[in-house]
């Protein structure tokens, strides 16, 4: 039987009120890792954000956190070559991705990146949930497949995020949100509920904020 898609629903007021707390708190930059023993200790929850080069992920991340510069946006796609942790509250991890795909780098470079993204996402048992940001332009595209694949096989359970929810017209909005539950029927880790967001208007940021501190509750 397939998976049924849903777009999420907003969050209770309690929950939404957790959401708040937790990232209205310390929300510290950690470390930057170019290699699996870099990585910090698995001693709390851990959350990452992936998303296609230019998906607006930092932007995204930024405006979740409400600090303008906690993660570094860049023009450049691809420009991001280092796993960045940063420290929410006590209790969580949350985890910039380097973005992957169409990376302005030397071959070797992004080979070598890459190889450390899926190392990561196959071996972080910490890892609570992959948050997979889509493009509400464009979604879901061959190199978000990939990644959507090697989460399946390393049994991540990961969610989608559209992004950038404000630069479609609200019926193309709603022609790829279809899309992308029909392509996540074919991907077994997928969870059931995809978030969508603005960066720029705020919309979806209290859900996004409510689900990542429910996965603490788990």
């Amino acid at each position: 039987m397939k998976q049924a898609f849903t777009l999420a629903p907003d969050p209770e007021p309690e929950d939404a009120e957790r959401g708040r707390k937790l990232f209205a708190g310390p929300v510290d930059f950690l470390k930057g890792v170019v290699a699996m023993d870099g990585l910090p200790p698995a001693d709390r929850v851990e959350v990452c954000f992936a998303g296609r080069s230019n998906v607006g992920k930092s932007s995204l991340i930024n405006a979740l956190t409400g600090r303008k510069a906690l993660a570094r946006a860049s023009n450049t796609p691809g420009r991001t070559q280092e796993i960045n942790y940063f420290a929410l509250g006590e209790a969580f991890y949350l985890v910039d991705l380097p973005g992957y795909g169409f990376a302005e780098a030397p071959k070797a470079v992004v080979e070598r990146w890459q190889a450390l993204l899926k190392a990561y996402l196959a071996g972080r048992a910490t890892l609570r949930r992959a948050f997979v940001l889509i493009d509400a332009r464009h979604g879901v595209k061959a190199v978000d497949s990939e990644i959507l694949g090697l989460l399946d096989r390393s049994a991540v359970s990961f969610q989608v995020v559209i992004t950038k929810a404000d630069k479609p017209a609200a019926r193309d909005l709603v022609r790829v949100c279809d899309e992308v539950a029909a392509a996540l029927a074919k991907h077994p880790a997928a969870y059931p509920e995809v978030v969508v967001t603005s960066a720029e208007t705020g919309r979806g940021l209290e859900t996004l904020r409510a689900i990542v501190a429910g996965l603490g509750q788990v």
